[in-house]
């Protein structure tokens, strides 16, 4: 900033005015009364920021929008042009949206406006989760605002072209489900915007959403499934496979089970607890709840006898290993199931490390955790044929919340399951007859 320019903070109608004092090019000392629309009372600090942001950005320019720039060429020509004001993030860093006037949101970039509204997601009507937030949170941080940062596009110039550009990069490196998770938080970040009058259209109605694509899970045969069963025997991988593979529970289901969600006597358990651990603010949350991921997600499941017996033997142990260790030993995760010898949380990345190192070290056909979820889908339909097993049947076992999600995603093991009948019409019809 040139030592020229200086400024301070007056008062005037009730408002803070920002003054910033210049020389002219003439040599002549002017003076710019810059409004900030911020009431008096209790709003100095955010003037004062204000003030800072005008005298850091501020050239001597009848446009308050534009500033000139000098550049010099290889041929010493001087070329003066007129460049965008932009509100700098680090500038504002410690202020809200609703702090900044709103004739200046639009000067954010875009990017940084990005930064400055995920927080307020946490703050609608409406409660998100904390595993949304996160990922709200993630996305914006890599790879959106990385981007468009790049891009040096402001939140009043972004363009239907401009997001779209975006999703068709982004396409070339991941799914177009990951992309429509990206569309999500954008989507909100400019619906906002607009109800808040920062701009005067919303240029996400004229960007065309990817299609879902439809993800086919690997999965492991029935004795695939026994020999991991088998190698995990006595390992903090034993409960999550069994569970993972013949129940087809999810990780954050599995690590919520909790001993008095296990009834014994009547041989039946209930998913009714989760545990998750999104990040946070760059910190690792656990978030421990009596909720599923939907209403159909709490289920009860018949206990089967073998594991009925192995649970009472590993419920026994940690009893022992609680009185062994005594004030070593971790008491706050003491109903539920997936804890160590020491009486800590088996955490879901642990289970996801530990599994992709499991098949590494044994030469395993490698598939994701969740594919054990698939696994026992694929088990039940293909398998199952003979006990009149159907896609519903598997729907209310896994706890999706609609049918379509269960047909949608097993619909190739469904063809798979009718290969019987085809044989069966093969031998009848002869489609060859030459």
């Amino acid at each position: 900033m040139s030592k020229n320019v200086t400024g301070h903070l007056r008062e005037k109608k009730g408002h803070y005015y920002a003054v910033v004092s210049y020389y002219a090019e003439n040599g002549e000392r002017k003076q710019k009364w810059v409004l900030t629309k911020l009431p008096i009372r209790g709003n100095k600090k955010k003037a004062e920021n204000i003030l800072r942001q005008i005298l850091d950005d501020f050239k001597a320019s009848e446009d308050a929008g534009e500033s000139e720039v000098i550049d010099v060429n290889a041929s010493g020509t001087a070329n003066v042009t007129r460049a965008k004001k932009v509100i700098r993030y680090d500038i504002l860093k410690n202020m809200n949206l609703d702090d900044i006037p709103k004739e200046q949101v639009q000067n954010l970039l875009f990017s940084d406006y990005l930064k400055k509204y995920v927080p307020l997601t946490r703050k609608r009507t409406k409660k998100i989760e904390d595993t949304t937030y996160s990922s709200y949170l993630g996305n914006v941080t890599n790879p959106i605002a990385p981007y468009f940062e790049e891009q040096g596009i402001t939140l009043g110039e972004l363009t239907a072209r401009d997001i779209q550009t975006f999703y068709d990069i982004q396409l070339e490196r991941v799914t177009a489900n990951t992309v429509i998770h990206y569309h999500a938080i954008i989507r909100l970040s400019l619906c906002y915007a607009r109800k808040m009058g920062y701009i005067k259209e919303n240029p996400i109605e004229e960007v065309d959403k990817p299609e879902r694509n439809q993800y086919v899970g690997k999965f492991y045969s029935g004795e695939e499934l026994n020999r991991v069963i088998c190698l995990t025997k006595d390992t903090k991988l034993e409960l999550p496979v069994i569970f993972g593979g013949f129940y087809g529970l999810r990780r954050s289901e599995i690590v919520g089970l909790r001993w008095s969600a296990i009834d014994f006597e009547n041989n039946v358990f209930y998913i009714n607890h989760t545990v998750t651990t999104p990040v946070i603010d760059g910190s690792k949350k656990i978030v421990a709840k009596d909720r599923a991921k939907t209403k159909s997600s709490l289920r009860a499941l018949p206990l089967d006898e073998d594991l009925k017996k192995r649970l009472l033997e590993i419920r026994a142990r940690q009893e022992i290993y609680r009185k062994k260790f005594k004030s070593s030993y971790n008491k706050e995760w003491l109903e539920y199931v997936m804890v160590d010898e020491l009486g800590d949380l088996i955490m879901p990345d642990y289970i996801t490390s530990s599994w992709k190192n499991l098949l590494e070290k044994n030469g395993l056909r490698v598939i994701r955790f969740h594919d054990l979820r698939h696994t026992c889908a694929s088990l039940l339909l293909n398998k199952g044929k003979e006990n009149g097993i159907t896609l519903k049947d598997i729907q209310m076992w896994l706890g999706h919340s609609d049918f379509s999600t269960t047909a949608n995603t097993y619909s190739h093991l469904e063809a798979t399951s009718k290969f019987s009948s085809l044989d069966t019409l093969a031998g009848i019809v002869h489609l060859n007859n030459q």
